[in-house]
């Protein structure tokens, strides 16, 4: 999981490459929850790159992009977005495993 240094890291990933931005936060409890699961997700996606991007520390861009539950999953490929699994909801990794097949 790559965590970005600053805004202009994170835009680096938006517009380079194929990357799936995790919007989460510490105190969330269902973030916690999925995360021992995330190096199995990346194992299994070895072509794209995660992001992990802390709602709270980059509270404008959630704004921006809509996120309005975490965890959420985002997936940009040089700059255009091809899907997103956004959603107050707990989420599995069997549900972010399908949704990243499906954004293929």
């Amino acid at each position: 999981m790559i965590i970005p240094k600053d805004v202009e890291d994170l835009a680096n990933y938006v517009e380079n490459g194929e990357n799936v931005f995790c919007f989460m936060a510490d105190w969330c409890g269902d973030c916690r929850f999925i995360k021992p699961y995330l190096p199995e997700i990346e194992a299994d996606f070895p072509d794209l790159q995660f992001i992990e991007v802390d709602r709270d520390q980059y509270i404008d861009i959630a704004k921006m992009w809509n996120i309005l539950g975490i965890p959420s999953f985002v997936v940009i490929k040089n700059g255009e977005e091809r899907g997103r699994f956004v959603s107050k909801n707990r989420k599995t990794k069997e549900e972010i495993e399908d949704f990243l097949s499906s954004v293929r």
